[in-house]
């Protein structure tokens, strides 16, 4: 359809310079006539607003708040406010998007103070408020940040000093919890002090925040060395680095660790920062960062000992971001469970390689692990989706309770309370 426009406009404007057309002539009022697409800029009568719009062809064009905005058309009359087209009561939408033309175009638009009036053909009026519009449109969201972090190695978390919270401040008020979720999603890890070492009271902990996610583990763990599921946590092994669950097709958002009793030595945390050692890999090998963030990979997990038989596959980066801002939210990274590399071809295999070891380098730096003793009483939250944890080999006899959260009910609670999350 454009081709044939700009054909015929083309054609016109051919045989106006062949008739020896002065530019001049250009200025007449007549020759906007010709061109029925010609735009104008509309600006808004208040310089202090900063406010500009074109209406396009298939398109509408804003400028608003140092930022020039795109929007469908279809876009704006879909995502309609009024009260015929959005329930304000249950913030859902009413209108049926399959009934808007494909083809829909304002018959006019107009801006009243900061409110912009978008008339279609049927009648129907949409508005928009300017700073909605920027907030909303794809220009704003590529500029925010979903999720605001302090990224982290062994010193910065340290200098930081960052509080724990008391159990009881926990349970019992909001302010003690909102602290520890504040805390928690800026650094991906908290703690909750002078909880009683019992699994009862760990679960009453968990169950403050979020709904516990039962899986194959079960709904609340209990553990020791006795290797009573397939899995190396089991033993008194050390554990390098890595994120749990892997192989899940979602992994598990949040992990709950409690040590109940230790008569032994060693068994230490450790704790990195996922998403600083990759945004050590962003800024000396971007193009390392991108490939992992491409290709999909496989983890498995295998269990056939005494009445427990599992399997089970996730697929997914090492790396995962938001197409539209490039910011990281979810690291998979566990070599102990990762699968057969099979879904690129062998040229890519040797570059994952290669990307691989450029973030493991990061992630095994001394500087950047964070080793801390967990005993009895001392809760760690861990942001398993962005924090790696391991343990050094222990001795003698150890207890570990704990479990898992759902992510999206512990956002859920930190919104509520009115953190950005």
């Amino acid at each position: 359809m454009w081709c044939c426009r700009l054909s015929h406009l083309h054609g016109r404007l051919q045989n106006l310079l062949s008739r020896g057309v002065t530019c001049s002539a250009f200025q007449q009022p007549n020759f906007k006539s010709l061109f029925p697409l010609a735009i104008r800029w509309h600006h808004t009568a208040s310089k202090s607003l900063n406010c500009a719009w074109q209406q396009h062809e298939d398109h509408f064009e804003l400028q608003y708040a140092n930022t020039v905005m795109c929007f469908d058309y279809v876009w704006l009359r879909d995502h309609c406010r009024s009260a015929s087209c959005y329930n304000s009561k249950t913030h859902q939408r009413s209108l049926d998007t399959a009934s808007v033309d494909l083809c829909i175009k304002p018959k006019t638009i107009r801006l009243d103070e900061t409110t912009l009036f978008f008339t279609w053909p049927d009648g129907h009026v949409t508005k928009y408020d300017l700073d909605w519009l920027g907030k909303k449109s794809y220009e704003g969201q590529k500029q925010k940040v979903i999720q605001p972090r302090i990224l982290w190695n062994a010193e910065i978390y340290q200098q930081a000093q960052v509080p724990s919270v008391d159990f009881q401040s926990f349970l019992e008020t909001n302010d003690g919890l909102k602290n520890f979720l504040q805390n928690f999603l800026l650094y991906g890890i908290a703690f909750v002090e002078n909880v009683p070492p019992t699994q009862e009271h760990t679960e009453k902990l968990a169950e403050r925040i979020s709904l516990i996610r039962e899986t194959i583990y079960g709904r609340m763990w209990y553990f020791t060395s006795d290797f009573s599921r397939g899995d190396t946590a089991y033993t008194k092994l050390a554990l390098d680095r890595h994120t749990d669950t892997a192989y899940f097709q979602e992994p598990c958002g949040i992990q709950v660790f409690h040590c109940l009793k230790h008569e032994g030595t060693g068994g230490r945390t450790l704790l990195v920062d996922g998403f600083y050692a990759a945004d050590q890999v962003l800024q000396k090998a971007p193009e390392e960062f991108e490939l992992l963030t491409k290709v999909p990979l496989r983890h498995e997990y295998i269990e056939n000992v005494g009445e427990c038989h599992n399997h089970m596959i996730g697929v997914g980066p090492v790396l995962n971001t938001y197409p539209w801002n490039k910011e990281l939210y979810l690291i998979r990274y566990n070599n102990y469970d990762r699968a057969v590399i099979n879904t690129v071809p062998y040229d890519v295999v040797h570059r994952w390689y290669t990307a691989h070891r450029t973030l493991t380098v990061e992630l095994r730096r001394p500087e950047n692990e964070f080793w801390v003793k967990l005993k009895p009483g001392r809760v760690l939250f861990i942001d398993n989706w962005r924090v790696l944890h391991g343990r050094e080999s222990f001795t003698g006899y150890r207890q570990l309770c704990g479990c898992y959260l759902t992510r999206d009910d512990v956002l859920n609670t930190a919104r509520l309370l009115g953190l950005q999350a």
